[in-house]
C-alpha cells in the first residue's frame, strides 16, 4: 500500500466508511436532508435525537415539527428558492426550523446572534429575504438593526416577548405535523440551494456562502462514516449552530447515524465536563482555541469520568495536542481541515499531534490538493514564466488550493460561491496547471511533510513582513504560548512610520507572575530576532469570535499608542535589549524615527 495509507486496517477503515456512506447520496438526487429526517423517524421513532436541559424531540417529534414549519412556510408564500433568515440561539428548534423551510424549497439564512447593528443588517441585505425567524430575546436588537426597513410582517418571533410582532410557535399550534401530502411538495434536487452560512467575518463584513442539498448530505453522511456514529451514541455540541460545524456536522452527522445531539447555546469551561457526564454523551465537538480554555480551567473530578471515545473538530494545535489527551483521557482525536465554501478537506484519522490532516492514495482524485508557491509581498500564489503556478516542495510553505469540479459531480470538489459572484470569482485561481483549470484558494497557508501529512501555517494576510523576512503570526503565538505564564496571544503585525513592512505586535493575558524579560530569553531559544514582538500589549481579555477566533482588527486598529488605552504596552528596546515600558516619550521617538529599529 502506498505511504498516505499508513496506519493499518483500522485507519482503511474509517475511509472506507465515509465512503459508503456518501455513496448513498448519487443514486437518488431527489433525497434529500429533510427526506433523511423523516426516514429515521420511521426507524428510530420516540428515541432522542436533539436535546437540551429545557427541551428534547424525539426523532419522530423532529420530523413533526419540520413539517408544521414546512407547512408555514408554504402558508407565507415561501417559493423555492425564497430565503428565510434565522436568528435564534442554540436549541433543539433550530435545527427543526431550518429543516422545515428547506423541506418546501426555501432557504435558510443562519445569521449570528452577536451581530447587531450595520453588520447585522449588512448580513440581511446580503439575502434579501422574505421573511425572518428571531428568538424573543434578539428581536429587540433585530428590529433596531432594520429600524423599520422591511414590512411588519416579515419578521415572526419564536417564544413569548415584549415585541408585538407576531409568533411562528403559536401559528404552528393550527398546523398539522403529518408527513406532507404530494400537492405540498416542491420539485427538489441535491442541486438546489439549501442555506446560507456566513463566513466568520474577522476583518470586514462577512459573505453569505451558498449552501446546497448535497453539501449538506455529503458533510453529514460524511462525518456521520469518519465517527462511525451509531444509535448509542450522544454528541456534545457547544458550537454555534448558524455554522457549518455546529449546525451541520455536529447535529446532522450525528442524527443521520441515529444517534442523539446534547445542545448547548454556548462553552462554559467550567460547566463542559460536568455536563459531558452528565448528558452521557459518547462524542464531543471541538473548534479552534476550546480545547486550550478547557486546559486552562482549574481540575474537577468530571475530567476523566466522561464516556467519551472520540473528540472530532478542527484547530487543535500541536503545542496542547499531548496535554488535553492525556489530561482529559480522550481515546481519539479526530483532527479535520475544511472550509464552509471551500473545496479543500483534509483529515488526521490517525491521531498525529499537531497535523491537520492528510489523504490516503485512492480517495484522492476525488477532492485534489495542492500546495503552490506564494509570494508574500502581493498575497497571490507565484507563477513562473508560462504563467503556471508552482507546487511546493515537501516542508515548503505554500497556499493550499483544491481543484473545483467544473461539472459539478457528486463530488467533494465542488464551490459553490457566496451571494456576491465577485466575491466568489476572488476565491478562485485559473489556469494554474494547465489551461482552463479552476482552483479554490483557501487564503490558508500550509506546509506538508514527506509522509503526507499537512500542517496549518497560517492565513493569508496575517503572515507580515518585518526586516526583509516572513513572519507568522501563528508561530509566534504558539512560541509564546509555551510560557505558563501566558494564558492567551493573539500576534499581527502594526505599521510604523519610517519604516518598511510591519513590526510585530502581541497582545496577552497572562499571570500574575509574568516578566517580560523571561518571555524575552524564552523567544531567543525559539525563533529568530526578527520574529520577537516589537511591542507587547497587556490585556484583561482577548476578544473572540464565537468559534474561538481571535479579533485582530481591532488590535491593529488600537495600535501602539499607550495613550489609546489604560494597557500597559513594552517596547522591545533595540539599544537596550529588553522590554520596556512604553511611554508617551519613547513613542514620540518611535513616531518621528529618532529611535532606528
Amino acid at each position: 500500500m502506498s505511504r498516505p495509507a499508513v496506519g493499518g486496517p483500522a485507519i482503511s477503515k474509517t475511509w472506507l466508511r465515509a465512503l459508503e456512506r456518501t455513496a448513498q447520496i448519487r443514486g437518488t438526487p431527489t433525497r434529500t436532508l429533510p427526506v433523511v429526517v423523516d426516514e429515521l423517524s420511521e426507524t428510530h421513532g420516540e428515541a432522542t435525537a436533539l436535546f437540551d436541559g429545557a427541551e428534547s424531540l424525539s426523532f419522530r417529534g423532529l420530523a413533526i415539527r419540520s413539517n408544521q414549519y414546512a407547512r408555514w412556510a408554504l402558508e407565507q408564500g415561501i417559493e423555492k428558492g425564497d430565503v428565510v433568515c434565522l436568528l435564534m440561539p442554540n436549541c433543539p428548534e433550530y435545527m427543526a426550523i431550518w429543516l422545515g423551510i428547506t423541506k418546501v424549497g426555501g432557504v435558510a439564512a443562519l445569521l449570528n446572534t452577536n451581530l447587531i447593528g450595520a453588520s447585522l443588517a449588512h448580513c440581511i441585505r446580503l439575502v434579501s429575504p422574505k421573511r425572518i425567524v428571531v428568538g424573543a430575546d434578539l428581536a429587540e436588537p433585530l428590529t433596531t438593526a432594520l429600524a423599520e426597513s422591511l414590512p411588519t410582517d416579515t419578521i415572526w418571533v419564536y417564544d413569548a416577548g415584549t415585541t408585538r410582532l407576531p409568533r411562528i410557535d403559536r401559528s404552528l399550534e393550527s398546523l398539522s405535523g403529518d408527513p406532507l401530502a404530494q400537492t405540498e411538495r416542491r420539485p427538489l434536487t441535491i442541486e438546489d440551494r439549501a442555506l446560507h452560512i456566513y463566513t466568520s467575518g474577522t476583518t470586514g463584513y462577512p459573505k453569505a456562502a451558498n449552501v446546497s442539498h448535497f453539501r449538506l448530505m455529503q458533510w453529514t453522511h460524511w462525518f456521520a462514516g469518519m465517527m462511525d456514529v451509531v444509535p448509542g451514541d450522544r454528541m456534545y455540541n457547544c458550537l454555534p449552530m448558524y455554522h457549518s460545524v455546529g449546525g451541520v456536522l455536529a447535529t446532522g452527522a450525528v442524527l443521520v447515524g441515529g444517534g442523539a445531539v446534547f445542545i448547548r447555546e454556548r462553552f462554559s469551561a467550567q460547566r463542559f465536563w460536568q455536563e459531558v457526564v452528565q448528558s452521557n454523551c459518547t462524542l464531543m465537538q471541538y473548534i479552534g482555541e476550546l480545547c486550550r480554555y478547557l486546559l486552562g480551567a482549574k481540575p474537577s473530578p468530571y475530567d476523566t469520568q466522561h464516556r467519551l471515545r472520540l473528540c472530532c473538530g478542527n484547530g487543535l494545535r500541536g503545542d496542547i495536542w499531548r496535554e488535553f489527551k492525556e489530561r482529559f483521557q480522550i481515546p481519539q482525536i479526530l483532527e479535520f481541515y475544511a472550509s464552509t465554501e471551500g473545496a479543500v478537506s483534509l483529515f488526521n484519522v490517525e491521531g498525529k499531534p499537531g497535523a491537520i490532516g492528510r489523504t490516503p492514495s485512492y480517495i484522492a482524485h476525488r477532492s485534489p490538493v495542492e500546495l503552490v508557491r506564494f509570494d508574500f509581498v502581493a498575497e497571490v500564489p507565484l507563477r513562473d514564466q508560462t504563467g503556471r503556478c508552482l507546487r511546493c516542495d515537501a516542508g515548503e510553505v505554500g497556499e493550499a488550493i483544491g481543484k473545483i469540479d467544473l461539472r459539478r459531480a457528486t463530488n467533494g470538489n465542488r464551490f459553490e460561491g457566496y451571494t456576491d459572484s465577485a466575491a466568489s470569482e476572488q476565491k478562485v485561481l485559473r489556469n494554474v496547471f494547465e489551461g482552463g483549470d479552476a482552483w479554490f484558494r483557501t487564503g490558508d497557508l500550509m506546509r506538508k511533510d514527506g509522509d503526507g501529512y499537512y500542517y496549518f501555517v497560517d492565513r493569508v494576510g496575517d503572515t507580515f513582513r518585518w526586516k526583509g523576512e516572513n513572519v507568522s503570526t501563528s508561530e509566534v503565538a504558539h512560541a509564546i504560548l509555551e510560557l505558563k505564564e501566558v494564558k492567551d496571544a493573539v500576534v499581527y503585525g502594526v505599521a510604523i512610520p519610517k519604516t518598511d513592512g510591519r513590526a510585530g505586535m502581541a497582545t496577552l493575558t497572562v499571570s500574575p507572575g509574568f516578566d517580560p524579560a523571561a518571555l524575552k530569553r524564552h523567544l531567543a531559544e525559539r525563533l529568530p530576532t526578527f520574529a520577537h514582538p516589537l511591542f507587547l500589549r497587556i490585556a484583561s481579555e482577548v476578544k473572540v469570535t464565537t468559534t474561538f477566533k481571535h479579533q485582530k482588527h481591532d488590535l491593529v486598529r488600537l495600535g501602539v499608542d499607550p495613550s489609546g488605552s489604560d494597557e500597559v504596552i513594552y517596547f522591545n528596546h533595540p539599544d537596550r535589549n529588553e522590554y520596556v515600558q512604553l511611554d508617551s516619550a519613547l513613542y514620540g521617538a518611535i513616531q518621528n524615527g529618532q529611535l532606528k529599529l
